[in-house]
Protein backbone atom coordinates (compact mmCIF):
# COMPACT_ATOMS: atom_id res chain seq x y z
CA UNK A 1 0.00 0.00 0.00
CA UNK A 2 1.30 3.41 -0.92
CA UNK A 3 1.88 5.58 2.15
CA UNK A 4 -0.63 8.40 2.60
CA UNK A 5 0.84 11.70 3.73
CA UNK A 6 0.69 12.46 7.45
CA UNK A 7 0.90 16.13 8.43
CA UNK A 8 1.90 17.52 11.81
CA UNK A 9 -0.50 20.26 12.88
CA UNK A 10 -1.33 22.37 15.91
CA UNK A 11 -4.49 23.94 17.29
CA UNK A 12 -5.11 26.24 20.25
CA UNK A 13 -7.82 25.25 22.72
CA UNK A 14 -10.14 27.68 24.57
CA UNK A 15 -8.64 26.56 27.90
CA UNK A 16 -5.24 28.01 26.99
CA UNK A 17 -3.60 24.72 26.03
CA UNK A 18 -2.19 24.03 22.58
CA UNK A 19 -2.55 20.58 20.98
CA UNK A 20 -0.12 19.07 18.50
CA UNK A 21 -1.63 16.38 16.31
CA UNK A 22 -1.05 14.21 13.28
CA UNK A 23 -3.59 14.10 10.45
CA UNK A 24 -3.47 11.64 7.59
CA UNK A 25 -4.62 12.75 4.16
CA UNK A 26 -7.57 11.10 2.46
CA UNK A 27 -10.21 8.74 3.76
CA UNK A 28 -13.79 9.34 4.80
CA UNK A 29 -14.30 7.25 7.96
CA UNK A 30 -13.03 9.34 10.88
CA UNK A 31 -10.81 7.68 13.49
CA UNK A 32 -9.25 9.47 16.47
CA UNK A 33 -6.21 7.79 18.03
CA UNK A 34 -5.38 8.46 21.69
CA UNK A 35 -1.94 7.38 22.92
CA UNK A 36 -0.91 6.13 26.35
CA UNK A 37 1.60 7.03 29.05
CA UNK A 38 5.27 7.59 28.11
CA UNK A 39 4.28 8.11 24.45
CA UNK A 40 2.59 10.58 22.10
CA UNK A 41 0.92 10.49 18.69
CA UNK A 42 4.38 9.57 17.34
CA UNK A 43 3.88 6.00 18.57
CA UNK A 44 0.90 5.56 16.22
CA UNK A 45 3.12 6.11 13.16
CA UNK A 46 3.23 2.49 11.96
CA UNK A 47 -0.55 2.16 12.21
CA UNK A 48 -1.08 5.48 10.41
CA UNK A 49 1.15 4.20 7.60
CA UNK A 50 -0.70 0.90 7.19
CA UNK A 51 -4.36 1.39 8.08
CA UNK A 52 -6.79 1.15 5.15
CA UNK A 53 -7.11 4.21 2.86
CA UNK A 54 -10.84 4.55 3.60
CA UNK A 55 -9.99 5.85 7.08
CA UNK A 56 -9.37 9.52 7.87
CA UNK A 57 -6.92 9.40 10.80
CA UNK A 58 -6.21 11.91 13.53
CA UNK A 59 -3.78 11.33 16.42
CA UNK A 60 -3.43 13.99 19.11
CA UNK A 61 -0.72 14.56 21.70
CA UNK A 62 -2.40 14.73 25.09
CA UNK A 63 -1.60 17.69 27.35
CA UNK A 64 1.98 17.39 28.62
CA UNK A 65 3.07 14.90 25.93
CA UNK A 66 4.83 15.28 22.60
CA UNK A 67 4.36 18.70 21.04
CA UNK A 68 1.35 19.73 23.13
CA UNK A 69 1.54 22.36 25.85
CA UNK A 70 1.38 21.74 29.59
CA UNK A 71 0.31 25.08 31.02
CA UNK A 72 -2.03 23.72 33.68
CA UNK A 73 -1.11 20.39 35.31
CA UNK A 74 -3.71 17.64 35.03
CA UNK A 75 -5.21 16.05 38.14
CA UNK A 76 -7.51 13.45 36.58
CA UNK A 77 -8.17 11.41 33.44
CA UNK A 78 -11.16 13.73 32.89
CA UNK A 79 -8.76 16.65 32.35
CA UNK A 80 -7.42 14.76 29.32
CA UNK A 81 -10.85 13.76 28.02
CA UNK A 82 -12.15 17.33 28.39
CA UNK A 83 -9.17 18.43 26.27
CA UNK A 84 -10.22 15.82 23.69
CA UNK A 85 -13.70 17.40 23.59
CA UNK A 86 -12.23 20.89 23.10
CA UNK A 87 -9.91 19.49 20.41
CA UNK A 88 -12.62 17.78 18.34
CA UNK A 89 -14.81 20.88 18.63
CA UNK A 90 -11.95 23.10 17.50
CA UNK A 91 -11.15 21.06 14.37
CA UNK A 92 -14.82 20.26 13.68
CA UNK A 93 -14.49 16.50 14.10
CA UNK A 94 -17.74 14.56 14.59
CA UNK A 95 -18.99 11.02 13.98
CA UNK A 96 -15.70 9.27 14.67
CA UNK A 97 -14.41 6.02 16.08
CA UNK A 98 -11.96 6.40 18.96
CA UNK A 99 -9.03 4.04 19.54
CA UNK A 100 -7.44 4.42 22.97
CA UNK A 101 -4.22 2.61 23.84
CA UNK A 102 -3.36 1.93 27.50
CA UNK A 103 -3.93 5.22 29.39
CA UNK A 104 -5.62 6.39 26.18
CA UNK A 105 -8.27 3.73 26.78
CA UNK A 106 -9.21 5.37 30.09
CA UNK A 107 -9.31 8.76 28.35
CA UNK A 108 -11.52 7.31 25.60
CA UNK A 109 -13.95 5.74 28.08
CA UNK A 110 -14.26 8.98 30.09
CA UNK A 111 -14.83 10.94 26.87
CA UNK A 112 -17.49 8.53 25.58
CA UNK A 113 -19.29 8.59 28.94
CA UNK A 114 -19.26 12.39 29.27
CA UNK A 115 -19.96 13.34 25.66
CA UNK A 116 -22.41 10.97 23.98
CA UNK A 117 -23.11 11.58 20.30
CA UNK A 118 -19.53 12.24 19.20
CA UNK A 119 -17.79 8.88 19.36
CA UNK A 120 -19.66 6.15 17.45
CA UNK A 121 -17.40 3.20 18.27
CA UNK A 122 -14.73 2.67 20.90
CA UNK A 123 -11.66 0.43 20.65
CA UNK A 124 -9.83 -0.20 23.92
CA UNK A 125 -6.32 -1.43 23.10
CA UNK A 126 -4.36 -2.81 26.07
CA UNK A 127 -6.45 -0.37 28.08
CA UNK A 128 -6.38 0.60 31.70
CA UNK A 129 -9.36 -0.90 33.53
CA UNK A 130 -12.71 0.79 34.04
CA UNK A 131 -11.53 0.62 37.67
CA UNK A 132 -8.24 2.37 37.02
CA UNK A 133 -4.64 1.22 37.12
CA UNK A 134 -3.51 0.76 40.72
CA UNK A 135 -0.30 2.35 41.96
CA UNK A 136 1.41 0.42 44.73
CA UNK A 137 4.25 1.59 46.93
CA UNK A 138 7.75 0.14 46.75
CA UNK A 139 8.98 -2.42 49.29
CA UNK A 140 12.39 -2.37 50.98
CA UNK A 141 13.49 -4.87 48.32
CA UNK A 142 12.57 -2.39 45.59
CA UNK A 143 9.54 -4.36 44.39
CA UNK A 144 5.88 -3.26 44.22
CA UNK A 145 4.28 -3.70 47.64
CA UNK A 146 0.81 -5.05 46.82
CA UNK A 147 -0.33 -4.39 50.40
CA UNK A 148 0.42 -0.68 50.08
CA UNK A 149 -1.91 0.99 47.58
CA UNK A 150 -0.92 4.64 47.44
CA UNK A 151 -3.65 7.26 47.78
CA UNK A 152 -2.37 10.80 47.36
CA UNK A 153 -0.52 12.55 44.54
CA UNK A 154 2.33 13.34 46.93
CA UNK A 155 2.78 9.64 47.76
CA UNK A 156 2.83 8.70 44.07
CA UNK A 157 5.26 11.50 43.24
CA UNK A 158 7.67 10.38 45.97
CA UNK A 159 7.61 6.67 45.07
CA UNK A 160 11.19 5.56 44.44
CA UNK A 161 10.47 2.34 42.55
CA UNK A 162 8.56 3.79 39.64
CA UNK A 163 7.93 7.54 39.60
CA UNK A 164 11.34 8.76 40.76
CA UNK A 165 13.18 6.09 38.75
CA UNK A 166 11.46 7.03 35.46
CA UNK A 167 11.45 10.77 36.18
CA UNK A 168 15.19 10.65 36.88
CA UNK A 169 15.73 8.86 33.57
CA UNK A 170 13.76 11.63 31.88
CA UNK A 171 15.67 14.40 33.68
CA UNK A 172 19.03 12.84 32.86
CA UNK A 173 17.95 11.79 29.35
CA UNK A 174 18.98 8.26 30.20
CA UNK A 175 17.91 6.53 27.01
CA UNK A 176 19.54 3.27 28.03
CA UNK A 177 17.34 3.02 31.14
CA UNK A 178 14.19 3.76 29.16
CA UNK A 179 15.05 1.14 26.54
CA UNK A 180 15.79 -1.45 29.21
CA UNK A 181 12.46 -0.69 30.86
CA UNK A 182 10.53 -0.94 27.58
CA UNK A 183 12.33 -4.14 26.60
CA UNK A 184 11.36 -5.69 29.93
CA UNK A 185 7.73 -4.51 30.04
CA UNK A 186 6.53 -3.52 26.57
CA UNK A 187 8.66 -4.73 23.66
CA UNK A 188 8.69 -8.24 25.06
CA UNK A 189 8.03 -9.97 21.73
CA UNK A 190 9.60 -7.66 19.16
CA UNK A 191 11.48 -4.37 19.22
CA UNK A 192 11.34 -1.59 16.65
CA UNK A 193 14.39 -1.41 14.41
CA UNK A 194 17.20 0.65 15.96
CA UNK A 195 16.70 4.07 14.32
CA UNK A 196 12.94 3.88 14.83
CA UNK A 197 13.40 2.86 18.47
CA UNK A 198 15.63 5.91 19.01
CA UNK A 199 12.84 8.13 17.66
CA UNK A 200 10.41 6.57 20.13
CA UNK A 201 12.80 7.15 23.04
CA UNK A 202 13.26 10.78 21.99
CA UNK A 203 9.47 11.02 22.06
CA UNK A 204 9.25 9.53 25.57
CA UNK A 205 11.54 12.31 26.78
CA UNK A 206 8.90 14.92 25.85
CA UNK A 207 6.63 13.81 28.71
CA UNK A 208 6.15 16.44 31.43
CA UNK A 209 3.37 14.90 33.54
CA UNK A 210 4.55 11.47 34.68
CA UNK A 211 3.51 11.56 38.36
CA UNK A 212 0.21 13.26 37.48
CA UNK A 213 -0.64 10.48 35.01
CA UNK A 214 0.26 7.73 37.49
CA UNK A 215 -1.93 9.41 40.12
CA UNK A 216 -4.83 9.97 37.70
CA UNK A 217 -4.79 6.32 36.62
CA UNK A 218 -4.68 5.21 40.26
CA UNK A 219 -7.81 7.26 41.06
CA UNK A 220 -9.74 6.56 37.83
CA UNK A 221 -12.91 4.53 38.39
CA UNK A 222 -15.99 4.69 36.16
CA UNK A 223 -17.27 1.32 37.42
CA UNK A 224 -19.91 0.85 40.08
CA UNK A 225 -17.55 -1.04 42.39
CA UNK A 226 -14.95 -0.10 44.98
CA UNK A 227 -11.47 -0.26 43.40
CA UNK A 228 -9.69 0.01 46.75
CA UNK A 229 -9.85 3.80 46.86
CA UNK A 230 -13.64 4.11 46.84
CA UNK A 231 -16.78 3.42 44.83
CA UNK A 232 -16.63 4.50 41.20
CA UNK A 233 -18.87 6.91 39.31
CA UNK A 234 -20.62 4.04 37.46
CA UNK A 235 -20.41 6.13 34.29
CA UNK A 236 -19.57 2.96 32.35
CA UNK A 237 -23.35 2.50 32.04
CA UNK A 238 -23.49 5.74 30.03
CA UNK A 239 -21.32 4.27 27.27
CA UNK A 240 -23.94 2.83 24.93
CA UNK A 241 -21.90 2.46 21.73
CA UNK A 242 -20.16 -0.63 20.30
CA UNK A 243 -16.95 -1.36 22.22
CA UNK A 244 -14.08 -3.64 21.23
CA UNK A 245 -11.61 -4.68 23.94
CA UNK A 246 -8.21 -5.91 22.74
CA UNK A 247 -5.34 -7.27 24.83
CA UNK A 248 -2.15 -9.05 23.87
CA UNK A 249 -1.97 -12.46 25.52
CA UNK A 250 1.58 -11.64 26.66
CA UNK A 251 0.94 -8.12 27.96
CA UNK A 252 3.20 -7.43 30.97
CA UNK A 253 1.61 -4.05 31.79
CA UNK A 254 -2.15 -4.60 31.67
CA UNK A 255 -3.10 -7.84 33.41
CA UNK A 256 -5.75 -10.24 32.18
CA UNK A 257 -7.71 -9.40 35.35
CA UNK A 258 -7.82 -5.70 34.42
CA UNK A 259 -9.21 -6.59 31.02
CA UNK A 260 -11.77 -8.93 32.62
CA UNK A 261 -12.89 -5.99 34.79
CA UNK A 262 -13.54 -3.90 31.68
CA UNK A 263 -15.58 -6.67 30.06
CA UNK A 264 -17.50 -7.31 33.32
CA UNK A 265 -18.27 -3.62 33.85
CA UNK A 266 -19.63 -3.23 30.31
CA UNK A 267 -22.07 -6.02 31.21
CA UNK A 268 -22.31 -7.66 27.79
CA UNK A 269 -21.93 -4.47 25.73
CA UNK A 270 -18.24 -4.98 24.93
CA UNK A 271 -16.70 -7.56 22.62
CA UNK A 272 -13.31 -9.01 23.62
CA UNK A 273 -10.56 -10.38 21.39
CA UNK A 274 -7.13 -11.65 22.44
CA UNK A 275 -4.14 -10.68 20.30
CA UNK A 276 -1.98 -13.76 19.98
CA UNK A 277 1.74 -13.54 20.78
CA UNK A 278 1.48 -9.81 21.51
CA UNK A 279 2.64 -7.77 24.48
CA UNK A 280 1.64 -4.22 25.45
CA UNK A 281 2.49 -2.83 22.00
CA UNK A 282 0.67 -4.92 19.38
CA UNK A 283 1.54 -2.10 16.95
CA UNK A 284 5.12 -3.39 16.99
CA UNK A 285 4.48 -7.06 17.82
CA UNK A 286 1.90 -7.84 15.13
CA UNK A 287 0.44 -4.83 13.33
CA UNK A 288 -1.36 -6.97 10.73
CA UNK A 289 -3.25 -8.90 13.41
CA UNK A 290 -4.11 -5.65 15.23
CA UNK A 291 -5.39 -3.96 12.06
CA UNK A 292 -7.46 -7.00 11.15
CA UNK A 293 -9.34 -6.70 14.44
CA UNK A 294 -9.70 -2.91 14.40
CA UNK A 295 -10.73 -2.63 10.74
CA UNK A 296 -13.09 -5.61 11.05
CA UNK A 297 -14.82 -3.94 14.00
CA UNK A 298 -15.00 -0.52 12.35
CA UNK A 299 -16.35 -1.99 9.10
CA UNK A 300 -19.29 -3.76 10.82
Amino acid sequence: MEKMAVKLKRVDLPNGESVAYRERDGGVKNVLLIHGNMTSSKHWDVLMDQMGPEYKLYAMDLRGFGGSSYRKPITSIKDFSDDVKLFVDEIGLKNFALVGWSTGGAVGMQFAADYPGFCEKLVLLASASTRGYPFFGTSAEGLPDLNNRLVSYEEVKEDTGKTIAVQTAYDEQNRQFLKAMWNMLIYTERQPEAAHYDEYVDDMLTQRNLAEVYHSLNRFNISGVDNGLGIGTDQVKDIQIPVLVLRGDRDQVVTSRMTEEVVEDFAGRAKFAALKNCGHSPLVDDLDQLLKHIEGFLAD
